[in-house]
Order: C-alpha cells, then structure tokens, then sequence
C-alpha cells in the first residue's frame, strides 16, 4: 500500500476506498495495526479507533490471533422464506458448509424452556453447529429440539438441513416461526467457534418455529458475525 502520513481519519478513507475498488479484496488480510501505525505515524490507539470504526461499517472483521481482514458482501436473510440456510446461501451464488460441533440432550434449562413455552420438565436435544460461507465461520447455531417430536432424530446426519429432516422424516412442515433480533455481545462459547475476540459483538437471532399444526416442536439460537449478514424484508400482500 503506497501510504504517506495521515491521521486517523484519512486511514479510515484510504481502506475505504481500497476496499470499494477492489484493490484489497473479500478475505484478504490488512496490515497490522503495528505496520499501519508506522505507515500513518500514529499512535496505535488511534489506528484501533479508526479499524474499529470500519468494523462498526461492516468492511472489515479482525479474528483472534490473526488480524483485520476485508469483509465479503452480506448475506440478505430474509426471515419470511421458507428456505434453509444452504439454499439461502446457493441462491446468492456463494459456497456454504455447516459442520456438527456437539449434540446433548437433558432436561430443558428454565430459559429455553420459557422460549418453548413448556409448563413443565421437558427433555430437549441440543444440536450445536458451526456454519460458513465461502470457507469462513460466520454463523453458530444452537438448534433445541423438544424430543417428543424427534424420535431417533440423532441417529441421523444432523450437518444437513434439519428443516427437510423434520419434512422427510416426520412429515413436519414449518407453518409459521416468531423471530427476535438482538445484537449483543458474544458468549464465550461463540467467541471460540467464531475466533472472536472477548468483547465483539454478534447479531442474536432467536427464532421458535411451530408445525402445520400450530405445535411448538423447536426453537434456534443464531449468532451472526454482523459484519457477514443483512436482514432484508420484503413482504408482498
């Protein structure tokens, strides 16, 4: 990068505009916070301030131990289709992948089970995977499965959609879900699925799908690194 100096301010529109002319590219790695400090002759809290800020924009994402890279485009997500995340990500041309991190089953803890809306002690499955786009983890997703409804659910290849597992195994269709959206900070646990750094920030989307007939049979836990998702509505009458 040809840079002269400049405060933290041109760092900012300097990245900016190499990241809109694409002269650094999706998922390519910036220079250090220590190498931009010295090309700008900034302290290094004013180089933070101004990565953080582009953070905040969405153009950028850092990742524990290795950096700050460029963001690629957003995904649109739109919570009304019917669609499940592989086909979401297909139909955006861009490559997913989910893999299995780690299955339990117990007795529903008092938080979830008020977001299933269970009056008493309920077993429940807990599926926990990792989700990416084009070969970056950008999305962890609990899955908690009232187990009444899901016998022998977890002999299953439980990496695939668990939407077209509950229609071709169950004969469940999704007829309708109600969905929160809460930007928080990210629980340890995500923190290491997503190699986050202590302290950033994730898109929480809690959603509680109900069958054909009109049965809560689960609820998802997703958390979205921000910088990698758009919430897009369109809802035509």
């Amino acid at each position: 990068m040809d840079i002269t100096k400049k405060n933290s301010q041109n760092i900012k529109e300097i990245l900016r505009d190499q990241i809109s002319r694409q002269l650094l590219l999706p998922l390519q790695k910036i220079p250090s916070e220590r190498e931009l400090s010295e090309l700008f002759s900034l302290t290094r809290i004013s180089v933070k301030s101004a990565l953080h800020s582009l953070e905040v924009e969405g153009l950028i994402y850092r990742e524990n131990r290795r950096g700050w890279f460029v963001s690629p485009p957003r995904i649109e997500y739109n919570p009304l289709s019917r669609g499940h995340f592989h086909q979401m990500i297909s139909d955006q041309q861009r490559v997913a992948k989910t893999l299995l991190l780690n299955v339990k089953s117990m007795v529903a803890p008092s938080a979830i089970a008020t977001t299933l809306k269970l009056s008493k002690p309920t077993p429940i499955h807990i599926i926990e995977r990792l989700r990416y786009i084009d070969g970056r983890a950008v999305l962890f997703v609990e899955n908690c499965l009232i187990s009444q409804y899901f016998p022998d659910i977890l002999s299953e290849d439980l990496s695939q959609s668990l939407t077209e597992l509950y229609a071709k195994k169950y004969g469940f269709r999704n007829s309708c879900s109600h969905f929160d959206f809460i930007p928080t900070s990210a629980p340890e646990h995500v923190i290491h699925a997503l190699n986050m750094h202590p302290g950033q920030q994730v898109l929480k989307i809690c959603r509680v799908n109900y069958n054909q007939h009109n049965n809560i049979i689960d609820c998802e836990f997703e958390y979205w690194r921000p910088d990698a998702v758009m919430v897009s509505i369109n809802n035509r009458e």
